[in-house]
């Protein structure tokens, strides 16, 4: 592949309701959306997940726009010819850029397959036509406002709910949701938001026959997630810790975990991703896709990885209503529960370059010099 440009746009999109975590809250959906054209005009499109502030991993979205300015596209533009797959070897030594890098490597990937008229799902081997759809909801002001939140997703159609979690906001709120809809699978996130010493407390959620408890503990911490899956019985499910193949290979061997959550984001782009998804399938290991409130071009990308067979458990690859008025994209619509994975070739989907523009606040072309 020969590059001739890149344009990378700050955008900044409403939510739908405010999403609290254990470590922010967002009212609005603030990243970097990625078009690459080649010398022969072929474009290819992608984002970059990073959130504004470095709260849910070391990259946030100034940062990452600054290292893909400063280091990555430039080393990229010393390459005549350069492919998708060479990526993680070329710009690998910047360290903590995986979101930067993924970002880079998509854009270069959905150009590809245009060119080649191969839809995404396709090159990443995918079995299944549609995906399971789960959906994440965040701390709630009153357990009241949240069992009308996830009454209004139960009544739209999805098959999982996921509540995130904190101290203070754990037992109380997943007992409610649980005996209003005993049937739902349920699961739960904290984002890092236990200690070590939060063992008793977790396992009182063991009464609610959880999918999973995610990512309790430190990032870091894998020696603590592996002593307190022996403390619980729910199934203990890494998020953060999970930046690499190699990451998850020493996870699953230490027992700290036995479901996986893979966020191409995170981990450095689809073809990472892909090898942890094989990783866990040769060991067993069920898979399950997660989210970063992406607008349609992430959204497509990640049914297309969600659609492989070891994804078998609902991600949060919910429909573009779940987020925002208006996508970036033709929307995503949930049906029965479900949504489709984009077959056009590359990513599938094409932005509306009219509301594209409207949400731009800043615009930068690299190119080589």
């Amino acid at each position: 592949m020969k590059i001739d440009s890149f344009e990378i746009r700050k955008i900044n999109l409403p939510l739908v309701r405010p999403f609290r975590t254990s470590f922010s809250t967002q009212l609005h959906r603030n990243l970097l959306v990625i078009k690459l054209t080649t010398k022969e005009g072929i474009v290819g499109w992608s984002e970059c997940v990073a959130l504004s502030e470095p709260v849910y991993s070391p990259e946030y979205m100034d940062g990452a726009l600054d290292v893909m300015q400063k280091f990555l596209i430039p080393k990229l533009f010393t390459r005549e010819e350069v492919e998708p797959e060479e990526v993680k070897g070329l710009l690998g030594n910047y360290l903590g850029t995986n979101m930067a890098r993924s970002a880079i490597e998509t854009a270069m990937l959905d150009a590809k397959l245009r060119a080649e008229n191969k839809s995404l799902a396709k090159f990443l081997g995918a079995t299944k036509d549609k995906v399971e759809c789960g959906v994440s909801v965040g701390i709630a002001s009153s357990i009241d406002k949240l069992l009308e939140e996830v009454s209004g997703y139960i009544a739209e159609g999805y098959r999982r709910i996921k509540l995130k979690i904190e101290p203070g906001w754990d037992y109380e709120p997943v007992k409610a949701v649980y005996e209003s809809w005993p049937t739902m699978p349920l699961q739960v996130d904290a984002n890092q938001a236990y200690s070590r010493d939060d063992g008793a407390l977790l396992a009182k959620l063991d009464e609610f026959n959880l999918l999973l408890i995610e990512q309790p503990l430190d990032e870091h911490d894998i020696l603590g997630h592996a002593q307190l899956s022996k403390q619980v019985k729910t199934p203990i499910c890494l998020d953060e810790s999970i930046i690499s193949v190699e990451a998850a290979r020493d996870a699953l061997e230490l027992k700290a975990t036995t479901v996986i959550n893979i966020k191409p984001g995170r981990v450095g782009g689809y073809f990472e991703s892909k090898r942890i998804h094989d990783l866990c399938v040769e060991k067993g290991i069920p898979v399950w896709c997660g989210g970063m409130l992406e607008t349609g071009i992430g959204r497509a990308a990640n049914l297309a990885l969600a659609a492989l067979p070891g994804f078998t458990l609902p991600g949060d690859t919910s429909a573009s209503a779940r987020y925002y008025q208006k996508d970036v994209t033709t929307p995503f619509v949930m049906e029965d529960g479900y949504l489709k994975v984009p077959t056009a070739p590359g990513i599938g989907v094409d932005p509306d370059m009219d509301y594209l523009d409207s949400i731009t606040s800043e615009k930068i072309l690299i190119e080589p010099s």
